[in-house]
C-alpha cells in the first residue's frame, strides 16, 4: 500500500497497489535491465573505452578536420549542388505528399471505401515504403536509372510516401464521424464526404504534416546524394574517399547550417499553422 501525495492539512488517502498490474510493471523493468546487461556482454561492448572516447574525438577533429576549408564550399559548383539538393528535397516531398493523400484516405479504417481490399492494400503499400530506408531506395534507383537527380527524387518520394501516408491515415482515423454521417445522409458520394466532412477537420494537421515532410525530406536529401543521387552528398562522398578531411569538415558544417535554417523555417511555418486553429 502507498500514501498518495497530499498538501499539508489534507487528509491522507491510501491506495492499494493494483495486482497483477504492479507485478507486470516491475517484471518488465527487471527484464529490460537484464536484457540491457546481456546485450552489453553478448556484443562485447568495451564500456571502459567510453570514458576516453571524447578526448580521442577532440584530438582527431583538431588534427585532421580543423580548420575547415571554407573556401571550398564557396565554390560556384558546390553552391549549385546545394541548390540541387533543395530542389531534390522539394520535388521528393511534393510528389510524396501527392501520392500520400489518397493513400491516407484509403488506408484509414473509418474512411476507406473498401475495408476488405482497398484498406489492407493501401496500408501494405504505405508500410512497404516506410520499411525501406531512404538510402536503400537511393541505391535501388541508382542501380536502375543510373547516377543523377532523378534517382534521388524517386528515393525521397518513396520515403515521403511512407512517412506522410501513415501520419495522414492516423489523423483521418481520429476525426469526429458526426459531420461525415450527416453528409452521407444527404446522399453525397465518398469524394464529397472527404472534401466537406473530413478535410475541414484535418486541414491544419495536413498542412503541418506537409511542412514536417519537407523538413525530413531535406535532411534525407543531404544523405541520398552520398549514394549517387547527386547534390551535396556527391561532394561529401568524393572528398571522404579522397581523404580530404578539411573539405569534409566544411561540407558537414554547411549541411548543419542548412539543416538549422530549414528547422527554423519549418518551426516558423508550423507556428503559423497552429495559429490557424
Amino acid at each position: 500500500m502507498s500514501i498518495s501525495d497530499t498538501s499539508p492539512g489534507t487528509p491522507r488517502t491510501w491506495q492499494r497497489f493494483k495486482f497483477p498490474g504492479s507485478l507486470y510493471r516491475y517484471f518488465g523493468l527487471l527484464f529490460a535491465l537484464v536484457f540491457l546487461a546481456f546485450s552489453v556482454v553478448y556484443l562485447n561492448i568495451p564500456l571502459e573505452r567510453f570514458i576516453g572516447m571524447f578526448g580521442r574525438i577532440g584530438s582527431v577533429i583538431a588534427d585532421r578536420y580543423y580548420p575547415p576549408d571554407l573556401e571550398y564550399i564557396r565554390d560556384a559548383d558546390y553552391l549549385s549542388s546545394v541548390f540541387d539538393t533543395i530542389q531534390m528535397a522539394y520535388l521528393g516531398a511534393l510528389f510524396g505528399m501527392i501520392i500520400a493523400l489518397p493513400l491516407g484516405w484509403f488506408g484509414s479504417y473509418n474512411m476507406s471505401p473498401n475495408r476488405r481490399f482497398i484498406y489492407p492494400v493501401a496500408r501494405l503499400f504505405t508500410m512497404s515504403a516506410r520499411a525501406v530506408h531512404e538510402t536503400i531506395w537511393a541505391i535501388l534507383f541508382v542501380t536502375i536509372l543510373g547516377f543523377g537527380m532523378l534517382a534521388g527524387i524517386l528515393a525521397l518520394t518513396m520515403f515521403c510516401i511512407g512517412f506522410a501516408g501513415k501520419l495522414l491515415a492516423e489523423e483521418i482515423e481520429g476525426i469526429d464521424m458526426g459531420p461525415v454521417e450527416a453528409i452521407r445522409a444527404t446522399g453525397a458520394g465518398e469524394l464529397a464526404v472527404m472534401v466537406y466532412g473530413v478535410f475541414p477537420q484535418v486541414r491544419v494537421a495536413f498542412t503541418g504534416i506537409g511542412i514536417y515532410t519537407w523538413d525530413v525530406a531535406f535532411r534525407a536529401a543531404t544523405v541520398v546524394g552520398f549514394f549517387g543521387a547527386g547534390g551535396m552528398g556527391w561532394y561529401l562522398k568524393r572528398n571522404v574517399l579522397q581523404i580530404e578531411t578539411q573539405r569534409v569538415a566544411a561540407i558537414l558544417l554547411s549541411i548543419v547550417v542548412l539543416v538549422l535554417l530549414s528547422e527554423a523555417a519549418s518551426a516558423w511555418a508550423r507556428a503559423r499553422v497552429a495559429k490557424a486553429k
